[in-house]
Formats: C-alpha cells, sequence, structure tokens
C-alpha cells in the first residue's frame, strides 16, 4: 500500500537518501499515501535536488516555475531547471529552450532556446522534436530555414505520439511542404492530433 511505501522512503529519506527524497516528493505531490501536500512535495524535492538528483532538481524548477509550494521564482526556476538540463535531464533542457522561447525568467533568445530543444530532441523528447521542427520550418534560432529537416523532427515528433508533432506533419503532407501532397497522410495524421485533443 503508499502508506506503508511512505513510511519505508520516508524512513529511508531521513537518513539522507536522496532518492527516498524524491519518492516522498513524488507521493506528497500526487497524494499517495498522504494527502497531497505540494509545500511537502517542494520540501522533499529540495532536499534531493540538493544532493545533486536531476529528477528532484527538475521537479522543484518546475514547482517554483508554476508556484506549487512554493512562491513562483523564475530565478529559482532557471537555477534548479539548468543544474536538471547539465546533467542531461530532457524534460528540463525543453524547459529551458521554452523559457528562452518565450522570455520568461529571461531575456527571450531564439539561439539559446534552439540549442536547449535540440539537447532534448537528441534524447527522443517528442515535445522538444517538435519545437526543433517548427524552428526549421521558420528559419529561426540561427536554424536554415530547411523544411525537409523540418519534417524529419517533426515525424520523430509524430511517430511518438506528440499531437503537435502530428498537427504539423498532416499540415506539410496536406500542403505538400518538404513531403509529397497527400491528403490521405494530412488527414492520418490531424486524426491521431485530435484524438488527443
Amino acid at each position: 500500500s503508499y502508506k506503508k511505501a511512505y513510511k519505508l522512503f520516508e524512513q529511508d529519506a531521513k537518513r539522507g537518501n536522496p532518492r527516498s527524497q524524491h519518492y516522498l516528493g513524488l507521493m506528497c505531490y500526487n497524494g499517495q499515501g498522504v494527502r497531497k501536500n505540494y509545500a511537502q512535495a517542494a520540501y522533499w524535492y529540495d532536499l534531493a535536488a540538493k544532493q545533486g538528483l536531476p529528477e528532484a532538481q527538475y521537479r522543484l524548477g518546475m514547482m517554483y516555475k508554476g508556484g506549487l509550494g512554493v512562491k513562483k521564482d523564475d530565478r529559482q526556476a532557471t537555477n534548479w531547471l539548468e543544474m536538471a538540463s547539465k546533467q542531461g535531464h530532457a524534460d528540463a533542457q525543453y524547459q529551458i529552450g521554452l523559457m528562452y522561447h518565450n522570455g520568461q525568467g529571461m531575456p527571450q533568445d531564439y539561439m539559446q532556446a534552439a540549442c536547449y530543444y535540440e539537447l532534448a530532441a537528441k534524447q527522443k523528447f517528442a515535445k522538444a522534436q517538435t519545437a526543433l521542427g517548427l524552428f526549421y520550418a521558420d528559419g529561426l534560432g540561427g536554424r536554415p530555414k530547411d523544411i525537409k529537416e523540418a519534417v524529419s523532427w517533426f515525424d520523430l515528433a509524430a511517430n511518438q505520439g506528440d499531437p503537435q508533432g502530428q498537427y504539423q506533419l498532416g499540415l506539410l503532407y496536406e500542403k505538400g511542404k518538404g513531403v509529397p501532397q497527400n491528403y490521405s497522410m494530412a488527414a492520418h495524421w490531424y486524426k491521431l492530433a485530435a484524438r488527443q485533443g
């Protein structure tokens, strides 16, 4: 049961085990074995993050980004996400890319956004693959305008089930851009994207 698991993880977490601290954070965040408590989740993530656990650094960064259980703080969000990103955490790399893309907590910088998207995309992170495809489609972030390269990134994302990648691929098939025009392929990708909302 979750309650038993929580007690076991808690004993280990109090002895300083970062994985157990991270699991307790997840359990507090999701309300598994205990009442949902974002502040308590942040507490446990913080302990694990300070010991260098990238998954905890990512989750703590996201809590600061959204103001869940902690005061919203873009600087803290960036700090923790950067730490996780440097350890190869694809979700964190994508989030840093988004922050540069949108100028959230830092100056807008498409070159930096593209670099972070590429780091995550090369780890098969579908949302980053779609974002990178859009940068190639529009020639943003120091990337040349290259519709064939965009197609290849959209295709990777679409085949992993990313609805935005599926939609973009459908659009290119509909218009015959970078791929032969094919309405049935366009409809196929649009339907897959639409099923996910």
